[in-house]
């Protein structure tokens, strides 16, 4: 990443001032705001952003400021106001005045004083913030209503608040050339395997952007690579004791300042399938709510495709399964019904997404009266594509990770296609393809498929089924903890 070239504190106020009052367009933006003042008769000047900083605190220490003498700045001036006189815990020094003007920008307050060659940064800020209320996606019956906010020490805390242990970093880097985004790299460095770290961290490092918009999302596709790959390299999560339970297990957490979602790395396709809901009833509860979502998902995807191959080629079903196949077809091929309906679904979900609350129930009579009632009395569709195709949207819904469901999506339309165009054979190829691209996956040199390919046999069985927890006394094998015993 390009670095900005150093400009060093002057010793005079005035070349300090015209420098920052350029840098930071103080004339040119109302909300950047310069206060010069003149404390123990000698001239300063203050730079802060206006919102960013908290009232109450910076009017306490010009108080402070305001009542010293003369003789009580004599001398070592700068080690006197920062240990003495600013009675604030985030106070720091700076003797690069474009780091200030990075500074300003981010919230913290910069005093700079007459006759000292370094600027006082007081990190006094605080930002619009709401609660820290339960993720949407992430809803569990019993367990913490708390989730990841938009403010990066906010989501700090929140982890922090459960895991203790000693030994847990939160490593600061900035991202992007303008936006000068603030991440922090969590782990657990007796867990964590260090090589693992220097990747992720090597990763970030190499950023080259003016800037990240979308926050976390635009982190994964700079660090996951494949590009035209619909399947998720990292998990999102918004709840802080999703996240603490990865960093024990020996995962890398990534918070980005401006985003609710901490991205979990790495991954494999089977974290995506996993939800904390499993984990907050009994093993054999969890056991069979794992295989109810389990079954969704299969069928999210290979459902379709599969009743359609039996629809076109009756004569591979046996004889106590025949009614599987539609009675009648349509006034449309069924391959064309399915292609319209998933669209239908999509600009359903969309619409719902951009329709106010209050209108969601009207929207939701309108999908119901034209995709189900309405089109089958016209003929466009048949009870069977719609019932399937319900199935279908019901396991989409019913996965976990939103990213996976998506590409889940995608793969299906797929090989209805090529199921539509080659039988058999390109249902059979299209799945294949499927398990051949996924085992060709990595997650920063995870494979994808992990534990199923390559296979072990403990970790596939903790994959399937939810184990009690004092039964599982071991950290997944692929991560190479430091410490693998729980």
């Amino acid at each position: 990443m390009e670095q900005v070239k150093r400009e060093p504190v002057k010793v005079s106020l005035k070349e300090n001032i015209a420098y920052l009052r350029e840098a930071l367009g103080v004339e040119k933006s109302f909300d950047v705001i310069q206060l010069d003042v003149e404390y123990a008769e000698r001239e300063m000047a203050l730079y802060l952003v206006d919102g960013f900083v908290k009232d109450d605190i910076l009017h306490y220490l010009m108080k402070m400021l305001a009542g010293l003498d003369k003789d009580q700045l004599e001398g070592d001036t700068l080690s006197r106001l920062i240990k003495t006189y600013i009675p604030y815990v985030e106070v720091e020094t700076s003797d690069d005045l474009n780091k200030v003007v990075d500074m300003v920008l981010a919230g913290p307050t910069a005093l700079v004083v007459d006759g000292v060659d370094q600027v006082i940064l007081i990190d006094a800020r605080t930002y619009p913030v709401r609660g820290p209320q339960e993720p949407d996606i992430e809803r569990v019956v019993r367990g913490s209503r708390d989730g990841f906010v938009e403010t990066l020490v906010f989501n700090t805390a929140l982890t922090r608040r459960r895991i203790r242990d000693r030994t847990l970093r939160m490593e600061y880097m900035q991202v992007g050339r303008r936006s000068k985004t603030d991440i922090v790299v969590s782990y657990i460095e007796d867990i964590a395997d260090p090589t693992m770290v220097g990747k992720i961290k090597e990763s970030l490092s190499k950023i080259d952007t003016d800037g990240l918009p979308m926050a976390e999302k635009s982190i994964e596709e700079f660090i996951s690579g494949r590009h035209w790959n619909p399947y998720p390299m990292v998990r999102y999560t918004e709840r802080p004791d999703t996240a603490a339970t990865h960093l024990y297990e020996g995962h890398v957490c990534i918070i980005v300042d401006g985003s609710p979602s901490v991205i979990i790395t790495p991954t494999t396709f089977w974290h995506h399938l996993q939800h904390a809901e499993e984990y907050r009833n009994k093993p054999l509860v969890g056991a069979y709510l794992r295989f109810v979502r389990f079954l969704a998902v299969w069928a999210s995807i290979f459902l379709l495709p599969l009743w359609y191959l039996f629809a076109v080629e009756p004569q591979l079903l046996p004889e106590a399964l025949s009614y599987v196949g539609p009675n009648e077809t349509g006034q449309l091929p069924l391959v064309v019904q399915f292609l319209i309906i998933e669209l239908g679904l999509d600009m359903l979900r969309m619409a719902a997404i951009h329709t106010p609350t209050s209108l969601a129930t009207a929207l939701g009579l309108v999908a119901a009266l034209m995709i189900g009632q309405v089109a089958v009395e016209v003929g466009l569709f048949i009870n069977e594509v719609i019932l399937y195709l319900a199935i279908a949207a019901i396991g989409t819904f019913s996965t976990p990770s939103y990213e996976m469901s998506l590409a889940n999506r995608l793969i299906r339309i797929g090989l209805l296609i090529a199921t539509s165009l080659f039988h058999t054979y390109g249902y059979v190829i299209g799945i294949v393809l499927l398990i051949i691209m996924l085992a060709r996956l990595k997650s920063f040199g995870v494979p994808y498929l992990w534990p199923f390919i390559p296979f072990n046999l403990r970790a596939f069985r903790d994959v399937l089924i939810r184990s009690p927890i004092p039964l599982k006394n071991r950290r997944p094998r692929f991560l190479h903890p430091k410490d693998p015993d729980r």
